[in-house]
This record gives structure tokens, C-alpha cells and sequence, in this order.
């Protein structure tokens, strides 16, 4: 498959030939970059405008054989002329920049007394809630993206011996609308979209994008102060959530199949408990084991409930049943129609719990609760009310 060029790619591609056209007067309609990754990218430069104080033009955000929103996006880059002014005199960080230590890193080998000053414009997101890769108040350009933007236009200030300070603005037109389709909204990202990438290159399919997302939604939590966190693999069951205990699932981490990989990340940020809520369809594979619930992984949800039903005493033509059935919901129905739903879901919240516990190590307290659309709570572990108060008080409700 064919891997494609993150938003700081293109980026930093607009900002280096931005660069380059304003500081040799020549038009520049390709331009080389190296990715953090080590391949190169090769950038067509389009919608160029030059005037004399300033140049902008743009990169057509490529995402490879990924399903990327952002794809076929412009992404453009403004550089202008701001003075001479050192960075030790005038706070980078102020104006969406990298800082000190990270500017003399860029700047080494580069032009002496060059800098850069860095900020987004239309369709880039601003930081509203603490946790994220910026300070509350930046633009939402994160720091990979900025070290490459600075690098490769301090390249350009070498190559043309420019001592003074360039102001560089990133914007996408396109960017507000197509923030309504990723997590920005709510991570407290507004206005637009992120210019994110930490190896340059977007690799198809690739689960490293939701991980970093969770890690990032999770991140946040812990910086709001968070002892304790909910997450759900999505908002699957959010009326019920609501309605049984007015607790909003779109305020919980949302951790896809990732159920094994979230608990990892929660023990490394040191939260103290996690309470995982999430439909029976989903959490009935956890009950075998299964820690990435994908149906590519392992898709065993009808057996496992089979043989919870048998556990609970059914018979063996309702597990025959069972084991026809398409869906859990039907599978639920045939348990409570034999007698056993509450005792088949208490085995299985049994077993839930068993391989939770097992894979967060004694290092963070894990509670569960399930439910099917159609009969509402069918399992929850004893401390599960409790830890949702607790998380529910922390929500300030």
C-alpha cells in the first residue's frame, strides 16, 4: 500500500519554498524536504502568491492509501519578514514557536542570528484545554511539525545568508469543516484542524493514529487531574448511559478495540482507576481474553456467550441457538428466555474482570459495566457505581 505525508510534511514543504521565493525573488513551484523518518518529500508547490514583504503558497495534503480527512487539503504556509530579533529577547512560545533550547538545536550548523516565529491562521485548531502538545492558547501546530518547519526554513535563511526573524503562518482554508470529522472538537481543539506527524509519513491503516489519540484523550484527563477515568470503546449505548445514570459516554476516553493497549497507557500515567463501560457485543470477547476486540483480531462473540449460557445451566438446544444467532442482542434474548440471563452475565462480568485485572498487573484498580441496547444493564462489577460517582464528581456534576 502507499504511505502518504502528514499535515507537517506539507506544512513544512509550504513554509521552506514560501521561504526560498521570498529571500531569492524566484518562484518556486517544487521543493525537497527530509521527513523525520529519513525518506524525503517531494512537494509540489501550488497557489503561489508573491508580494514584497511576504510569500504564500500551498501543499495538497497527500495521505497515501490511508483514509485520511484531510486528504486532497491545502495546506499553506505565509512566510513574511519580522525584523531582526533574537529569541532570547522575544518569546517563541508566545507566538506558537519552539522555545530557546529547541531553537539553538535548530539553528545549529544554520544561519547565524536567523529565526523563526511560528503560528496558525484560518482552519488550524487552538488549544483550549490543558494536556495537549501545545499550551492552552497555541495553535494547534505540534512540536515535530514546528521543528520541522523551523529547520527547513532556517535551511533556506542559511542558503540566502538572512540573519533577521521570519514570521511563518500555516493555514487551511479547508480546515474548520474538516475538523468537524475528527476528535479535535472534543479533545478542546477549535477553529480547525491539527498539523500533526511525528515521522513525516502517514502509513496506511496505520493503528499508531488511534493510539495516540487515546494516549493523547487520556493525557488530558490526567492533566484536568483525573485519579480515575472512563473509557468506552465508542458511544455505543449512549442513551442508555444517560438515561440509567446522566453520564454523557461522549466525555469518556474512547478506546475502540484498543481495551488491552488504553490499560497499559492508563498505568503508565499513573491513574489509579479506570472504569470500562462498553456494550455486550464488544465486552464478550474481553471474557475470553481478547484484548484488541477488532473482528480481525478474533471474533468468538456468539461462542463465548454460548458458553456462558451453558455455565449458567441452559440447554443445550438454546446454546445451539446461541451459536446460530448473528448478534448478541439475540443471543441476550435467548438467555433471559431460558433463566439464566442474570447468571450467565454475572460469569461472564466474572471472567471480564479476571482478564482486566490480570493485564493492569495490581497497578490500577479496574471496574466494568455492560449493557445491550435492548435490555439495558445486563453486569456491572461491585466498585462500578462507585468509581462513576467518583468520575461523575470529578465532571462536576
Amino acid at each position: 500500500m502507499r504511505f502518504g505525508f502528514t499535515t507537517g510534511s506539507c506544512a513544512a514543504a509550504a513554509a521552506k519554498a514560501a521561504a526560498y521565493m521570498l529571500l531569492t525573488g524566484k518562484e518556486k513551484k517544487e521543493i525537497t524536504i527530509e521527513t523525520p523518518k529519513g525518506i524525503p518529500y517531494h512537494a509540489q508547490i501550488v497557489e503561489i502568491t508573491r508580494r514584497e514583504e511576504s510569500v504564500r503558497c500551498a501543499v495538497i495534503k497527500d495521505g497515501g492509501d490511508d483514509p485520511d480527512v484531510t486528504t486532497g487539503c491545502h495546506v499553506f504556509a505565509e512566510v513574511s519578514y519580522a525584523g531582526k530579533t533574537d529569541p532570547k529577547e522575544e518569546t517563541l512560545q508566545d507566538e506558537g514557536g519552539t522555545g530557546r533550547e529547541k531553537w539553538d538545536k535548530a539553528c545549529e550548523g544554520k544561519s547565524d542570528g536567523a529565526s523563526v516565529l511560528i503560528d496558525g491562521g484560518e482552519g488550524v485548531g487552538r488549544i483550549t484545554l490543558p494536556g495537549l502538545d501545545q499550551p492552552v492558547g497555541n495553535a494547534a501546530i505540534n512540536h515535530v511539525p514546528r521543528e520541522m518547519i523551523e529547520k527547513e526554513v532556517l535551511e533556506v535563511c542559511s542558503l540566502c545568508d538572512h540573519h533577521g526573524t521570519l514570521r511563518v503562518l500555516i493555514f487551511v482554508p479547508e480546515g474548520e469543516e474538516l475538523a468537524k470529522k475528527t476528535f479535535n472538537p472534543r479533545l478542546g481543539i477549535v477553529g480547525g484542524i491539527s498539523i500533526l506527524g511525528t515521522s513525516g509519513i502517514v502509513e496506511p491503516m496505520s493503528s499508531k493514529a488511534l493510539l495516540d489519540t487515546i494516549r493523547v484523550e487520556l493525557s488530558q484527563k490526567k492533566a484536568l487531574g483525573y485519579e480515575c477515568v472512563a473509557v468506552s470503546p465508542g458511544n455505543y449505548g449512549l442513551d442508555f448511559m444517560k438515561n440509567t445514570y446522566d453520564y454523557n459516554l461522549d466525555g469518556s476516553v474512547k478506546c475502540s478495540n484498543f481495551i488491552g493497549d488504553t490499560i497499559d497507557l492508563a498505568k503508565e500515567m499513573g491513574f489509579q482507576g479506570l472504569l470500562l463501560t462498553g456494550h455486550i457485543g464488544k465486552l464478550i470477547k474481553v471474557s475470553g481474553g481478547i484484548m484488541n476486540t477488532h473482528s480481525k483480531e478474533a471474533d468468538c462473540r456468539m461462542e463465548l456467550l454460548a458458553a456462558a449460557g451453558l455455565k449458567a445451566g441452559c440447554s443445550g438446544d438454546a446454546a445451539r441457538a446461541i451459536l446460530e444467532a448473528g448478534v448478541t442482542e439475540e443471543g441476550v434474548r435467548i438467555l433471559m428466555q431460558e433463566g439464566v440471563l442474570e447468571a450467565a452475565m454475572t460469569y461472564v462480568m466474572d471472567r471480564i474482570l479476571f482478564f482486566l485485572q490480570k493485564r493492569a498487573g495490581g497497578e490500577l484498580k479496574v471496574e466494568c459495566m455492560t449493557y445491550a441496547n435492548q435490555y439495558g444493564l445486563l453486569a456491572k462489577s461491585d466498585g462500578a457505581e462507585e468509581m462513576l460517582i467518583g468520575i461523575k464528581r470529578r465532571d462536576g456534576k
